[in-house]
Parts: structure tokens; C-alpha cells; sequence
């Protein structure tokens, strides 16, 4: 939009905005993440316990993607337009499968997640949208689509977190007092539209209604 941002100070901004999209999926999911805590700490093999355990399974695959291969993924990002629109299609293509995937009422189980997090580790290319890719994967796995739904927004949560957290500590980010007030508006921004979007989003999975997400790719 013909700003004039340096790298440092446009990257900050992102990691303001992912700071904000997070908080509002952590507001939307707050009772789930804190069954979610709950049973990651009780260390008992329960319901809770097994969830918590799916969540980190599925983080793995993108985890070790993003660590061990950022600088290619970074050239990925350089005016690849063509990639781009690849993926898109893709993307459209996993959405129009899983809107027409029978209604199921079947929970996410240990493979699911893995092949899942695989899934949302080849999100991370320019193009495919990892909400996208991550419900319509776990949907055509047999897993009911309010389920899956929820299961794609909460193991984005950690990962977010912990790639804010490394760009905050690699110390090459700069900020001064003129960046406070964009920032701020940017958050604001981020956040009240990322509660609408959770909202929103679940309440389409749930009509299987993909098919208008697919047709926008």
C-alpha cells in the first residue's frame, strides 16, 4: 500500500498482528485451552490428557519445517506469484473435497493430528491457507466438521506463540515511540476481527458451507 517501512519495523507490526490474532482464538477457545492445560499437567490418561497430547503431535511437522528449513522457506516469499496462485487453487480444491464430505460425528484421533500437522506444515508455502488446508484435511479424514474446526484453530495457538517469541528474541527487530500508535491500531484491528473470523469460521464449518471458500480461492 506504498508504505515505507524498513524490514525490521514491517516485521514487528506483523508480530503485533499475530499477538492479537492469537489473543482472540485464545479468548474464543478459552474454556478448551484450559481443559487443554488441565490435562497436559495431570499427567493421567484421560480424555483431556489424550487432546493435549494431539495438540503437540500435530505442532511437530511444521516445528521442525519452520527450524530447519526458514531461509528456504523465506526465498519461497520473494515474488512467487505463480506459486501463489498454485497453491490457491489447491487450496480451493481441498475446500470443494471437503465440502462434500458426508457428516460425520467422529473425533480427531493420534494419526489424524500427525497427518494433520503435516497438513498445516505444508501450509506454511505462500498461497495455502492453513485454516483452510488444516479443517478440509482433517474433514475428509472422517472427523466431524465443528470437531475439526476447532481442533485447526487450537493447534495454531502454540506454534504462534513460540514464532512470536523467537522473533522477539533474535534482537533484530527495532522499535521506536512514532511505531505506538500504528501498532496499537493495527492490534486492535487485528483482534476484534479475529474474534469475528473464529466465530464465523466455525459457524460455516459446522453448515458445511466450505464450498463458498473455495470458490473465493
Amino acid at each position: 500500500m506504498g508504505g515505507d517501512l524498513l524490514p525490521e519495523e514491517s516485521m514487528l507490526f506483523t508480530i503485533v498482528l499475530h499477538a492479537a490474532t492469537a489473543l482472540s482464538t485464545i479468548i474464543v477457545f478459552r474454556k478448551d485451552i484450559i481443559t487443554l492445560l488441565k490435562g497436559l499437567f495431570q499427567f493421567k490418561w484421560n480424555d483431556e490428557f489424550k487432546f493435549s497430547l494431539k495438540i503437540v503431535i500435530s505442532m511437530v511437522p511444521a516445528a521442525v519445517v519452520g527450524v530447519l528449513f526458514e531461509e528456504e522457506i523465506e526465498t519461497l516469499f520473494d515474488k512467487q506469484i505463480l506459486l501463489v496462485g498454485a497453491m490457491l487453487l489447491l487450496t480451493g480444491f481441498l475446500l470443494f473435497m471437503a465440502s462434500r464430505a458426508k457428516k460425520t460425528e467422529n473425533d480427531v484421533s493420534f494419526t489424524h493430528s500427525f497427518i494433520v500437522g503435516i497438513s498445516q506444515a505444508i501450509a506454511i508455502l505462500p498461497g495455502i491457507s492453513r485454516s483452510g488446508a488444516t479443517i478440509s484435511t482433517t474433514v475428509l479424514l472422517g472427523v466431524d466438521k465443528e470437531k475439526a474446526a476447532r481442533f485447526s484453530f487450537l493447534m495454531v495457538v502454540p506454534l504462534i506463540l513460540g514464532k512470536i517469541a523467537k522473533d522477539l528474541l533474535s534482537g533484530d527487530l527495532t522499535a521506536s515511540g512514532d511505531n505506538t500508535i500504528p501498532l496499537l491500531f493495527g492490534f486492535v484491528a487485528a483482534f476484534v476481527s479475529g474474534l469475528l473470523a473464529c466465530n464465523w469460521m466455525i459457524a460455516i464449518v459446522k453448515k458445511s458451507k466450505l464450498i463458498y471458500f473455495s470458490i473465493y480461492c
